[in-house]
């Protein structure tokens, strides 16, 4: 059984502590496209942020803007005043943590800009074996410490050769 109706991923949302800072580093950065912004939300009384975003109920949703990426999913980028310290950013090894990758053509291009840009890349490129032969990635940070991955396999990764599945890659039409 599968989710009805299932079409892919709308969006993935995340919050930053200045919105501002990552309004810029998504646009004149990265080139992604501000689409809209709405806020703020907070409810006096009542439970209903608790109810339904998981947060104490006084907590005010500042901003959010929504964002397109190339091809990708859209993300939802909030700013929040919460009512306690937020939680430190989680590593990729802490239950939450993540990162989010970015497909780009030409890796070495993408990443002398990034550095000409002043972030942060963590090590050095790596190319990958196994399944993932033919890619090669490495992972940078955002202005506020967030983790973004750069990735290219413009040939392909080596589990395709005959795979039932393939994973979503901008050359390839949607099924």
């Amino acid at each position: 059984m599968a989710l009805p109706g299932l079409r892919g991923t709308d969006h993935i949302g995340f919050t930053v502590p200045d919105l501002d800072q990552a309004d810029d580093f998504f646009v004149r950065v990265i080139g992604c496209e501000r689409v809209y912004s709405l806020g703020p939300f907070a409810r006096d009384e009542g439970d209903w942020m608790l109810e339904h975003l998981g947060v104490d109920p006084r907590t005010v949703m500042r901003r959010l803007n929504f964002y397109r990426c190339g091809n990708g999913s859209n993300f939802e980028i909030f700013e929040y005043e919460p009512v306690s310290e937020p939680a430190p950013q989680p590593r990729n090894s802490d239950i939450g943590g993540h990162h989010l990758a970015f497909y780009v053509d030409d890796f070495d291009t993408a990443l002398a800009y990034l550095r000409a840009e002043g972030l942060t890349i963590m090590g050095d490129a790596t190319a990958s074996g196994n399944a993932s032969l033919g890619q090669r990635w490495v992972y940078f940070l955002s202005p506020w410490g967030m983790q973004f991955e750069l990735v290219s396999y413009p040939e392909g990764k080596a589990y395709e050769n005959g795979a039932p599945v393939l994973l979503w890659h901008p050359s390839r039409p949607a099924e």
